[in-house]
């Protein structure tokens, strides 16, 4: 049962049967696979200093032991989706709030709701990065001052289209770093190769006027040039004054190009201005 607190409960990890570490064992090393030449070097980096290699189901408590020393973040179980509150508030105390069951053997390739392997294997490396564990505390923070705004819908989609399905410009090309690609099978493929979504420079009230897709891949997905990047944008923007410009303005289909959008195309990385739509909003 759930802490009436902060809704986090045990892992119990003794209770994972050899079943539940082998759909681990191979979730890890399908992924492990194909992602190398297509991921973000932070993310192999962290999977190494976490030591998720290791096999099975990762336990909480040595993994939160290991990021504690790297960036000072933890990891908690919790029953499943937590509400807005609880969640800002575990992420602006350095807590990752993770769901502690795993999907079975006949659902690799899709789960509606995030399991251990999402969240974990998708989300935590990238926890090592001192960066980008600042921005996501950042972020916390953030979420817990938009709800006296009623903006949390808006601010929700800088989550998705970063946290969750972001993509990055290395010195090599395009990388993902979104928990939600780098954990499916299906997406990390589609998004760096498939002709039919838009790759778009990260603009900051762009991607808090753009809808998303909840059960099938992004249509649009937003780059970033470095965690630096969408650190410095998160903390050195008043978003009290955004929120009210956002109301005035119209949501975005999850697929629009607008005229002042910077598309990046994947096989010369080179910005190219888009020819349609209307016009974006600010230039943050």
């Amino acid at each position: 049962m759930a802490n009436a607190a902060d809704w986090t409960i045990p892992q119990r990890w003794e209770d994972y049967k050899p079943d539940d570490h082998s759909v681990w064992d191979t979730l890890f090393a399908r992924q492990c696979a194909q992602l190398p030449g297509r991921v973000t070097q932070a993310f192999i980096d962290g999977l190494d200093i976490l030591r998720l290699s290791r096999p099975g189901v990762p336990d909480f408590d040595e993994l939160s032991a290991r990021l504690r020393e790297r960036t000072g973040w933890s990891v908690v179980a919790v029953p499943g989706l937590v509400p807005e509150e609880v969640f800002f508030e575990h992420l602006a105390n350095r807590r990752f709030v993770a769901g502690r069951f795993i999907r079975r053997a006949d659902q690799l390739d899709y789960l509606q709701e995030p399991d251990v392997f999402h969240d974990v294997f998708g989300h935590v490396p990238l926890l090592a990065h001192p960066v980008f564990a600042d921005y996501m505390q950042a972020y916390g923070e953030g979420g817990l001052r938009s709800l006296k705004y009623g903006a949390l819908h808006k601010l929700a989609r800088l989550y998705w289209y970063t946290v969750e399905f972001g993509l990055i410009r290395e010195p090599d090309g395009l990388r993902l770093y979104g928990a939600g690609i780098v954990s499916s099978h299906g997406e990390s493929i589609f998004a760096l190769d498939d002709p039919s979504p838009n790759r778009i420079a990260f603009d900051l009230e762009r991607v808090m006027r753009t809808r998303y897709r909840i059960a099938d891949y992004q249509q649009t997905y937003f780059v970033i040039d470095s965690f630096e990047q969408l650190l410095r944008e998160t903390l050195d923007t008043d978003f009290a004054p955004l929120y009210g410009r956002l109301e005035k303005l119209a949501d975005l289909g999850d697929a629009e190009v607008l005229p002042g959008d910077l598309v990046i195309h994947r096989g010369t990385q080179a910005y190219a201005e888009a020819k349609l739509g209307s016009t974006t909003g600010s230039g943050l």
